[in-house]
């Protein structure tokens, strides 16, 4: 939805926010919930006797046993293709959008998710297809490289995370490319793209591009709120071991809810007053 809100609040942008748009950005963001969700399945399928040794994972419908592997099969290719065929509706960069998603992750799941750096890799490009498919949903919409390139680089910061602290808990013993990931390593990468994330945002919103587009110079002040996710989200990978589940910490931690809380206040503040 990113793409979108930002887009509401450009001067050049040509599309008319009425409810038939938001009506059709939403279900845009419901297909590719339909559509990834049978991409999980498929993962849960392929990694069950793994996720039968984590604490967690073995909890999973596919794992626990509680869900057939044929029933587990049928439900992933019903959401996929129909994910995949209700995308023809809203336009064609959208199907191809969708179709690019299923084929990555497809690679991902049966090949690419057992070699160590290529994994994060493309878990974060899951993420950009995410932001783009919300772009090209409407017409008149487009989305600035800076904000694909603060979208890459946030969802590597959290995979090396992820990918740091199984490292830790769990070595080789759940997934096979953690053998080529050492730790040392990975507590770099997550420094360099912490910075990077950082850096790259804070040069979005001053870039002379995003002045002209939004009609301001004060989208900087949210530059501070982007260093305190970041440092938290740090603090709670490496003081409190939490950064095997991401989706967990950003749904649940109270200061980054209020810290993001603050950031979509402000920006829509400097948007409405025009600042």
């Amino acid at each position: 939805m990113a793409a979108v809100f930002f887009a509401f609040w450009d001067k050049a942008c040509t599309q008319q926010f009425d409810l038939t748009a938001i009506l059709k950005v939403i279900l845009a963001a419901f297909i590719f919930c339909v559509v990834s969700s049978g991409i999980y399945i498929l993962n849960d399928i392929k990694d069950i006797e793994a996720d039968r040794t984590h604490p967690v994972k073995r909890l999973r419908p596919v794992a626990a046993g509680l869900i057939p592997i044929p029933t587990a099969w049928f439900m992933a290719t019903i959401l996929i293709f129909s994910g995949m065929a209700s995308s023809l509706f809203l336009s064609r960069q959208f199907a191809q959008v969708i179709a690019s998603y299923v084929a990555i992750q497809f690679i991902y799941s049966y090949g690419l998710k057992q070699v160590a750096l290529l994994d994060v890799l493309v878990l974060a490009s899951g993420f950009v297809l995410r932001a783009i498919a919300g772009a090209v949903a409407l017409p008149g919409v487009t989305i600035s490289p800076w904000l694909l390139l603060c979208t890459f680089l946030l969802a590597l910061f959290l995979g090396l995370c992820k990918r740091r602290q199984e490292k830790i808990v769990f070595n080789d013993a759940h997934r096979q490319s953690l053998l080529n990931y050492d730790q040392h390593l990975l507590d770099l990468l997550v420094s360099i793209t912490a910075a990077a994330v950082i850096v790259s945002y804070s040069i979005y919103t001053l870039w002379p591009g995003t002045v002209e587009k939004f009609g301001t110079h004060s989208l900087g002040f949210t530059i501070p709120f982007v260093i305190f996710g970041v440092f938290r989200y740090m603090e709670l990978v490496y003081r409190h071991e939490k950064g095997d589940r991401p989706e967990l910490v950003l749904l649940t931690d109270i200061p980054i809810l209020v810290n993001m809380f603050l950031y979509t206040f402000v920006i829509i503040a400097i948007f409405f007053l025009n600042l």
